[in-house]
């Protein structure tokens, strides 16, 4: 059958940035060993099936990495907002949509026009959780080997898990050597789909430096990562009171793939993180399969 596809670099302000995001929009028919056979073949990091909505939902959508699919990841979702209202397929309320994906009902924010929009979503609360049991030297291993063996780090999940690590400064983020074998190790023993590092930075157009490592997915690096900026957004501020204050700064990540982008972040008055930002359509055409 065929069937309409667009390919697209989320979080981008130009083609070639960003994270590539496959999208197959006449999803309805295909089972979930399909997807994943397709995922698979495209073997980009996310590739994305639109589907029709249950009730209180515009669209619906399934997340795949080549090995596995997701409740929830950020630059598909709104590479997903994207989509829909680029192929007419649902048309924004007072500014906003809701998607459905295996991680709930999520509201998605757009700025713009269906010709220049830009969506945020709100990611699903991250919850800390405890280190699994037996997991405890393969972390100490992958903190060793980074060279940061007093880091802060958590377990955060937000429908993927992830594990966060703060080194503090962005040049130690940009200067880092991941040590993949261990990375994937400690992933696969605490079923986290990747590692991510953070670090501040006193740069004009960005306030954090991230990168995010998913080598047992397949995925050394992972270009540009919106759960894993979720997460650390969330854990960043978890101790923030709710004040009321909103909390918005932009994170940079891709540099070192040569793919930077830009990740517009929002901690709301309610300690809800939003992500956002830019995308590109590269890829319009037709998939069959």
């Amino acid at each position: 059958m065929r069937r309409r596809y667009l390919q697209l670099d989320v979080f981008a302000d130009r083609p070639g940035a960003g994270n590539p995001l496959g999208v197959v929009i006449d999803a309805d028919g295909l089972d979930g060993a399909a997807m994943q056979a397709i995922a698979s073949w495209t073997n980009l990091s996310e590739t994305i099936f639109l589907l029709p909505p249950d009730a209180g939902a515009d669209y619906r959508v399934r997340i795949f990495t080549p090995r596995q699919e997701l409740p929830f990841a950020g630059h598909p979702s709104v590479g997903a907002a994207w989509a829909v209202l680029d192929q007419g397929l649902a048309m924004p309320r007072a500014g906003a949509l809701v998607q459905q994906c295996a991680a709930g009902l999520l509201p998605v924010r757009i700025i713009g026009d269906a010709a220049d929009s830009r969506p945020s979503i709100r990611a699903p609360r991250a919850v800390h959780r405890a280190t699994p049991d037996g997991v405890e030297s393969l972390l100490d291993a992958v903190l060793r080997s980074m060279g940061a063996g007093d880091a802060a780090h958590a377990l955060l999940d937000n429908g993927p898990r992830w594990w966060c690590v703060d080194l503090v400064d962005a040049v130690a983020v940009r200067a880092l050597s991941p040590p993949l074998p261990e990375i994937s190790a400690l992933c696969l023993a605490s079923d986290a789909v990747g590692l991510a590092v953070c670090g501040r930075s006193d740069a004009d157009d960005h306030a954090l430096a991230v990168r995010a490592f998913c080598p047992q997915d397949g995925i050394a690096e992972d270009p540009v990562t919106g759960s894993a900026n979720a997460a650390i957004a969330a854990w960043l501020h978890m101790d923030r009171a709710e004040t009321g204050e909103v909390v918005r700064y932009v994170a940079s990540q891709g540099r070192e793939l040569g793919r930077d982008g830009r990740v517009e972040v929002e901690i709301d008055a309610a300690s809800e993180v939003w992500i956002g930002g830019a995308v590109q359509a590269v890829i319009r055409g037709t998939f069959d399969w």
